[in-house]
């Protein structure tokens, strides 16, 4: 076995869930649903992290690349709309064998890169060709944010420039006659309680250096959980005049494309519950 990284991954792919999921984006989950697979361990240490079970305490369990190969016919069969890999980044080399067997065995639905958007250029090049659709994170402008918070280095330097090789490599949203994306960027954000020049600094990058085709995800579902709970910032919810403060500069950007999620009571209730 490898020796662990940062990430705490080895050469085994761990994962914690395979599910069919639907309360991604519209145009993700569809009315099929998405066949997510959620995969163990993180490259980022998110205090906030509403999976911080998998991702930062490692809960999960170890399958072979047959297996996950198998796992995403068996999400096919399901007859989901595509296969949305969760926190993939620490198993790319794995995942692309998979990838290539599950091909050899007739799995045609688009693939879904779902990631914290910290990625290498390195990384993403790998994938070039085996992902249709990647669907990153972009959660900091200011970097001391994702040190506080993440425990990561230069985040939005790394990240915008993993955005544009992304951006690069699929382009703007493709939809089909249903309104079900088979290839493309779709940049999400999350909006943090206290931190909205953060967001507006963060959906201002995106107008100016991405395409206005490619669709911008804004998430409000933040809740205090894992060690946020204990950090003052962010040990609430977002209030009502935050989110009016975002939903009110969104219109004055005139961002063209996406999706801005409604202000909740029950955010906890979307946790999945993993299986290993």
């Amino acid at each position: 076995m490898e020796d662990c990284g940062i990430c705490k991954s080895s050469d085994k792919v761990k994962i914690a869930l395979y599910s069919t999921h639907n309360f991604e984006e519209p145009c993700i989950s569809g009315t099929k649903g998405s066949g997510t697979v959620f995969f163990s361990n993180c490259t980022m240490k998110c205090i906030f992290c509403q999976n911080y079970e998998i991702s930062q305490q490692g809960k999960g369990k170890e399958i072979s690349i047959e297996e996950l190969a198998n796992i995403f016919i068996k999400q096919q069969e399901k007859g989901v709309e595509n296969i949305n890999l969760v926190t993939p980044t620490s198993y790319v080399v794995q995942i692309i064998e998979a990838i290539k067997i599950a091909k050899s065995k007739g799995l045609t639905i688009p693939i879904v890169y779902n990631t914290n958007g910290y990625e290498s250029i390195e990384t993403l090049k790998m994938l070039e060709g085996y992902v249709d659709i990647y669907l990153p994170d972009l959660k900091y402008f200011y970097d001391e944010l994702g040190q506080e918070y993440s425990k990561v280095k230069e985040y939005f330097e790394i990240t915008t420039k993993a955005i544009k090789e992304m951006y690069r490599q699929v382009g703007s949203p493709k939809l089909d006659e249903n309104g079900i994306m088979k290839k493309g960027l779709m940049i999400r954000h999350l909006v943090l309680p206290n931190e909205i020049e953060n967001s507006k600094k963060v959906l201002k990058w995106i107008k100016e250096n991405i395409d206005e085709n490619v669709f911008v995800s804004i998430m409000a579902q933040y809740f205090p959980t894992y060690l946020a709970k204990n950090v003052d910032k962010l040990n609430r919810k977002l209030t009502k005049e935050e989110y009016e403060d975002i939903e009110n500069y969104v219109y004055e950007l005139d961002l063209k494309n996406g999706y801005m999620q409604d202000l909740g009571d029950h955010e906890e209730e979307y946790v999945p519950k993993w299986e290993y």
